[in-house]
């Protein structure tokens, strides 16, 4: 069974979702800052109409909706967006847009293939500590995924500068390599402890399901290497003073851990989390 009311308001939220990453990238391409208050407006209202959707599969499924690859996915992309929301609205970065909008229509265009019918859960899935894991993991993620569209945007503007590109269009769009430095510290500070989260909670709730704290799941092995990657990251930051190239190439790293973490564990490895 597939929810009517998620329908009409999840292919919406992906149609504007798809508009909002083609605003952001005219507002990059010709600097038209009309464009830039245009495409937030959008994104802001694919962001409402998704959550809509996910309200009413969470209506119709009597759960949240946090307990295959479609519905996680879908999740996923929308942490994204709440962060990017948040972030655009705090700093203006009209820049964000065009390189965290295409990662967010990505994510919900490969949710759009997956299979959509709701089915009771299994036993497994059947604890309120799967939900709180299933929340600090979209704060996480989101996070990490706006620190990736950042580091993108930093070793892009970091290149032309090193060419000595000035007169670009897109260098001087980019905001100065100092405050994206910063701007993926923070967000990276700010997903840490939901990723510390993520992993606590995934051990209790294993607990409860599997009768084991820890079992070396390949889900789990790879939410640890995102950990450390991370962990590192912040460490090499507030002990050896690493800002710049360096820290942007782990923010992007880490990153690909965590979609590996999620997708590819899921597609290539199997494990107690195969079904998720």
């Amino acid at each position: 069974m597939v929810s009517t009311w998620e329908n009409l308001f999840f292919i919406p939220a992906v149609i504007l979702y798809l508009l909002g990453t083609v605003l952001y990238f005219i507002a990059l391409t010709r600097r038209r800052e009309t464009t830039g208050r245009l495409a937030f407006l959008v994104t802001a209202a694919a962001f409402a109409l998704h959550t809509m959707a996910l309200v009413a599969r969470t209506i119709a499924a009597g759960r949240l909706p946090s307990s295959n690859m479609y519905e996680f996915t879908s999740l996923f992309a929308w942490g994204v967006a709440l962060v990017f929301l948040v972030v655009e609205r705090l700093y203006a970065i009209k820049a964000l847009g065009a390189f965290v909008l295409p990662l967010i229509f990505a994510l919900l265009g490969y949710a759009a293939v997956l299979p959509r019918e709701i089915r009771p859960l299994v036993p497994a899935l059947q604890s309120y500590w799967l939900q709180i894991h299933v929340l600090t993991a979209i704060l996480a993620y989101g996070g990490f995924g706006i620190s990736f569209g950042l580091a993108i945007m930093y070793l892009i503007k970091e290149r032309k500068e090193t060419a000595g590109n000035f007169s670009s269009r897109l260098y001087q769009l980019l905001p100065d390599l100092k405050i994206l430095d910063e701007l993926i510290y923070g967000a990276i500070a700010f997903a840490f402890p939901f990723m510390t989260l993520v992993l606590i909670t995934g051990a209790v709730w294993a607990e409860r399901a599997w009768g084991s704290y820890w079992s070396w799941d390949p889900k789990e092995t790879w939410a640890l290497i995102t950990w450390l990657i991370y962990a590192v990251y912040l460490h090499a930051r507030l002990t050896y003073g690493w800002k710049g190239h360096r820290a942007a190439w782990m923010a992007v790293i880490g990153f690909l851990a965590v979609l590996f973490t999620y997708f590819g564990v899921n597609l290539f490895l199997s494990g107690l989390h195969s079904y998720v």
